[in-house]
């Protein structure tokens, strides 16, 4: 238990304390789980302080350093917003930010082994780009690609979403299918506007030229912009890490949870998407992200501590309210590898 600030506090935080009004009437229980809605109504009451629980040992796994992801991200903004259309040879410089970003995840002890906590966030292109190398990385690696191709599909990722640059069409956190018709025809278009940027490059290879006019594509042909089928593995672990992150951040579509953007890839695997590469993706993508609260089968409510390796959908809880709604004392912490008959049935905004 700690005392916290009012500013400091986080949605999640647990109340370890009860918290009373200036009439001495309870407004908050202790083992409460804060919210936006919470946290505002606290500093409106002039609650200077509360004490919050600190003794739920959270686990959150990253990729990629928070510190190198956010030199990366402003890299690549950089460069990019250097760049003319009529000139793409000052955006070489992307593939030193590539191989940094690689370099930087093999670092990790049993990179391929572990599984992440990517979150749902609100984020730009730049933001977006990275993360997509970053998930691509992996599952490259995870299926054996060799050292240049994984390069390739780095600076790929960098590079893909180049030609939203040249449209002033409002895409964050919507679904582009709501758009107008000319809208859509033109949001459909940055691929080629991309493409077109760079297709006389030297520097850039023919497999992230590709992946560039290519990463919207899908194994029926539904998708865009040339409705092709025959498209290589490496744009193919693109197309399915850029559906995946957009869902997640919202670029192009509705924002949702990750659990929700995972259901997505499951239910179109080998329909949309290629099913080695869904596979990939899934064994290192924590389901359920540490810190997230969830509501399990018996009606539970829990917060998730740790994962689990080698089963995205099991990791460890730890449970807060009992099925009535009670505020749980004790630390029951619940490993859902070890316990058959508890699953995570839903998770609480």
């Amino acid at each position: 238990m700690r005392l916290c600030s009012i500013n400091e506090l986080k949605e999640h935080d647990i109340l370890a304390r009860d918290v009373m009004a200036d009439n001495y009437n309870v407004f908050l229980y202790k083992n409460t789980i804060l919210n936006k809605k919470y946290i505002e109504k606290l500093k409106e009451l002039g609650i200077p302080y509360v004490y919050i629980q600190d003794n739920i040992p959270e686990e959150e796994v990253a990729v990629l350093k928070k510190e190198i992801e956010e030199k990366s991200r402003s890299k690549v903004k950089e460069i990019i917003l250097k760049h003319t259309y009529n000139s793409g040879s000052e955006l070489q410089e992307i593939s030193k930010t590539a191989d940094n970003i690689i370099v930087n995840i093999l670092e990790e002890e049993e990179v391929i082994e572990n599984i992440y906590d990517i979150k749902e966030r609100s984020a730009d292109v730049y933001t977006h780009s990275i993360s997509i190398c970053v998930l691509a990385t992996l599952v490259a690696l995870k299926l054996g690609l060799d050292k240049e191709r994984v390069h390739d599909i780095g600076v790929g990722c960098l590079l893909h979403d180049l030609g939203l640059r040249y449209m002033m069409i409002e895409y964050a956190d919507q679904d582009i299918e709501t758009l107008s018709k000319k809208e859509l025809v033109e949001y459909k278009k940055h691929p080629v506007y991309g493409y077109t940027a760079l297709k006389n490059e030297n520097w850039l290879s023919k497999k992230s030229k590709e992946i560039i006019l290519c990463h919207h594509e899908k194994i029926d042909g539904s998708g865009y912009p040339l409705h092709a089928t025959e498209i290589s593995i490496d744009t193919k672990i693109v197309s399915v890490c850029d559906t995946f992150d957009e869902m997640i951040c919202g670029i192009g579509r509705k924002r949702m949870k990750i659990y929700e953007a995972v259901e997505y890839l499951k239910s179109f695997k080998n329909i949309l998407f290629d099913g080695r590469i869904v596979d990939a993706l899934l064994e290192f993508t924590a389901v359920y992200p540490s810190g997230s609260v969830v509501v399990t089968n018996e009606g539970f409510v829990a917060v998730v501590i740790k994962q689990n390796k080698h089963f995205p959908e099991r990791p460890i809880i730890q449970i807060t309210r009992d099925k009535f709604g009670n505020p749980v004392e004790e630390d029951n912490i619940i490993d859902l590898v070890k316990v058959n008959n508890i699953f995570i049935d839903s998770v609480l905004e």
